[in-house]
């Protein structure tokens, strides 16, 4: 049985380099087991865009934990099933930048899938795949921006798209956490 960690992160400004805030949802046998969301201090600057897109002010991140801190909770839920997000691309190079940032020890590569690239396949008649789009077609709440309600989307989404028999196997991608990169070829089957 898979294990999957659908995730999202929010960005302080337009570097799109650290987090503001993340959200968790772990996917286990069809049914979300296990949720978890914290906005994070980046200590970076914030863009008045992205304090109007999240609602998350530098006076909120002030008083949370910054990503070396939370990182003793993130581990073991990201490291325990198959990284997934919506736009994966995005969510996977903010946590490689975070990494890298903050000097934590991590692997040089790991595996995710995209709900993105993955509704694509399960529902092909939509006008795009957006986030927003796709919970629309689906009926699926949210409140677009908050790391927790986009992660949970994000998990609402995988498990349409397998329901509808799309095999998830076909969507996973290797990641380079170093180098901030989707692996091509035989290297992405890590």
């Amino acid at each position: 049985m898979q294990r999957y960690v659908c995730f999202d992160v929010e960005t302080p400004n337009l570097h799109n380099d650290r987090m503001s805030a993340i959200g968790i949802c772990v996917v286990e046998g069809g049914r979300t087991v296990d949720r978890f969301y914290s906005v994070v201090n980046p200590d970076a600057e914030f863009d008045a865009f992205n304090i109007r897109l999240t609602g998350i002010t530098p006076q909120m991140a002030e008083e949370s934990p910054n990503f070396s801190q939370l990182w003793k909770t993130l581990s073991p839920l990201l490291r325990s099933g198959l990284l997934v997000a919506h736009n994966a691309q995005f969510d996977m190079s903010v946590l490689s930048k975070c990494l890298m940032a903050y000097e934590i020890d991590c692997p040089e590569t790991t595996r995710y899938l995209c709900t993105c690239r993955m509704s694509k396949a399960a529902a092909p008649s939509l006008s795009d795949h957006k986030l927003d789009t796709v919970c629309r077609a689906l009926h699926i709440p949210l409140d677009h921006h908050n790391a927790l309600s986009d992660a949970n989307a994000c998990a609402e989404i995988l498990k349409y798209c397998i329901k509808s028999g799309t095999d998830a196997e076909g969507f996973i991608r290797g990641y380079n956490l170093w180098e901030s990169r989707t692996l091509k070829g035989a290297a992405a089957a890590v």
